[in-house]
């Protein structure tokens, strides 16, 4: 049996992947992680044959985390399995060296089969994350503003236009409050903008939030 490692913070999903991961003849759920400080400690000390991986964790960054596997486990496939949709994320999960992107609200048999096609070396790629890909092949000068932006950028881009505020964006994704306000510049410079309200305005219209 393909072993499978979980990496998510909410324990009635992680419960419900590995009731329908049971199900099958091929997988098996070795170990689970609900952190994102958990998640490359217990990669380096097991052998795994797949990782799930959701991309909001308490700590660290999914992406930054798959980035981390990808360097020191560079064979070993990642399935990001997330909220967010396909279009928000999941060209930069691929960029970053997942396998494949599935969106939590999907029927269990795309679950199946991602597995499947990942555990045999290959990618797998959904209707929708086929539909974001061909989207990304925009030529640069149709692409959003927001492609621009690096993947912890684009996180703080949507905190921001959320209204959370820097102290909480902070312990969020656990960096500094100055960091944030490092980020924010960025963000700002990148996107040609001069404040929150205009970073506000554009995550409504692009409907990235």
């Amino acid at each position: 049996m393909k072993k499978v490692f979980i990496a998510d913070d909410h324990a009635i999903f992680r419960e419900g992947l590995k009731r329908l991961i049971a199900k099958t003849d091929d997988f098996v759920v070795t170990h689970e992680a609900t952190d994102g400080l958990e998640v490359l400690g217990k990669v380096l000390e097991h052998d795994f044959d797949l990782v799930i991986l959701d991309i909001s964790l308490p700590g660290r960054s999914g992406l930054e985390i798959l980035m981390d596997i990808k360097k020191y486990r560079p064979k070993l496939p990642v399935l990001i399995v997330s909220m967010y949709p396909a279009e928000q994320f999941a060209v930069r999960a691929y960029k970053a060296g997942a396998s494949g992107y599935l969106t939590k609200g999907g029927p269990a048999e795309e679950l199946f089969d991602a597995l499947q096609r990942i555990a045999r070396g290959k990618r797998y790629v959904s209707q929708a994350v086929a539909e974001a890909l061909a989207d990304g092949l925009e030529i640069e000068s149709e692409k959003p503003l927001h492609d621009e932006l690096s993947i912890r950028e684009y996180q703080v881009l949507c905190k921001i236009a959320a209204g959370i505020k820097p102290q909480q964006i902070s312990d969020e994704l656990g960096m500094g409050v100055k960091t944030v306000g490092t980020y924010r510049f960025r963000i700002l410079s990148k996107m040609h903008m001069k404040c929150n309200a205009e970073l506000t305005r554009y995550v409504l219209e692009q409907n990235l939030s």
